[in-house]
């Protein structure tokens, strides 16, 4: 098949994942491509030439990413150059909204075809983003599948691929000697979830770690990402908590129960068919801002996808230690209240369908191009 020269663009960890699942797949249809780009280890391993490592960018919340704006305002400038010094037939841009769209609007501006998988969650808040996108986009392909219907009220078609999760899942075997390879008792599991990135890990374990003595006949065990090493979860560790490293479904594959940042880890807790609190706190600022912006009722992609509550969001103040207490005790003592989330769970999978969505975004990506 004929060379060409991607341009790929996420900027953090589960962004990461789904553009190293993408590339492997674009590798298997055309072996004869050259893909550069903005990323992590994910991407790296799947064969994209690294020229701007995604964790030296990462913000997150209103008030951190205007603090941080002159860091973010030098990586686009170096990632802008970049794409014009590689000149490549397409650039893929990979969720990670706020950055991405700026890049969209510099490749349009040089005439450089956009395709943009997960697409920025306009739907949220400040819904006319999404003329912005129709404007910066060639084509859209999205992993939610009530979005296709909300971007028909703008004209716009997207391509729904189904959720890469599924695919990554489908691909996932538990470990045999999961408990004695992380040195582990027999005691339930229940799984803290405190997020990818060191800012929200260090707001959201604060109040996770309250709960070790609460539940005595439990385990608590954290999903460390080790990238950020074990320093980071420090205050979970003087707490007793075993933290394990890159092993998140083999966690949730042993857990009775799981606390989770909000974010991509829910949906994977509810395919995991694990009982769940969501949880989510950030700056004081950043938390006024999104409430005056956000035009939707829920914060978590579970959900949002079923569109009635399933699990139970504890979000800025309601994130107390007594409500954590409470939702966990409902959650381990009352099967019926058990039994709604897990059927909620299976709403959400039906709702997903069962595209392989890696693949099917990488043949529309391709065939596009062949097309031109």
């Amino acid at each position: 098949m004929k060379s060409r020269k991607l341009y790929i663009i996420s900027g953090e960890r589960s962004g990461d994942l789904h553009a190293s699942n993408l590339v492997r797949s674009l590798f298997e249809i055309n072996s004869n491509l050259n893909i550069r780009g903005m990323g992590g280890s994910y991407s790296k391993d799947a064969g994209v030439d690294i020229a701007v490592d995604y964790a030296e960018v990462a913000l997150m919340g209103f008030l951190e990413v205007a603090l941080g704006f002159r860091k973010v305002l030098k990586y686009l400038k170096l990632v802008k150059n970049d794409i014009l010094s590689f000149s490549p037939d397409a650039i893929i841009l990979v969720d990670y909204g706020g950055f991405n769209m700026k890049i969209a609007s510099f490749a349009t501006k040089n005439d450089i075809p956009v395709h943009y998988y997960i697409p920025p969650k306009v739907w949220a808040w400040n819904q006319k983003r999404a003329l912005k996108l129709k404007a910066y986009t060639d084509h859209i392909y999205s992993i939610l599948p009530f979005e296709p219907i909300f971007f028909e009220k703008y004209d716009l078609k997207i391509h729904y691929v189904g959720n890469p999760l599924l695919d990554e899942i489908s691909k996932f075997s538990p470990h045999e000697f999961f408990f004695q390879k992380n040195e582990l008792s027999y005691q339930p599991i229940i799984a803290l979830l405190p997020g990818s990135r060191a800012q929200e890990i260090n707001a959201m374990l604060v109040r996770m770690v309250e709960l070790v003595k609460e539940f005595p006949n439990a385990q608590f065990v954290i999903a460390g990402v080790g990238d950020l090493g074990s320093a980071i979860y420090q205050r979970g560790i003087d707490a007793g908590i075993r933290v394990i490293f890159d092993q998140t479904y083999d966690l949730l594959s042993h857990s009775i129960a799981a606390v989770v940042t909000s974010g991509t880890a829910t949906l994977e807790a509810a395919l995991f068919r694990v009982p769940q609190i969501v949880v989510y706190r950030t700056s004081s600022i950043s938390y006024a801002i999104a409430k005056n912006l956000i035009r939707v009722p829920y914060i978590s992609l579970v959900n949002l996808i079923a569109d009635k509550e399933v699990v139970k969001e504890l979000i800025q103040d309601d994130f107390s230690v007594l409500n954590l207490k409470t939702e966990l005790k409902q959650i381990l003592g009352n099967q019926v209240y058990k039994g709604h989330m897990l059927q909620g769970y299976d709403l959400i999978k039906e709702r997903l369908g069962e595209q392989s969505a890696s693949e099917t975004t990488a043949r529309l990506i391709l065939n596009s191009l062949n097309q031109k």
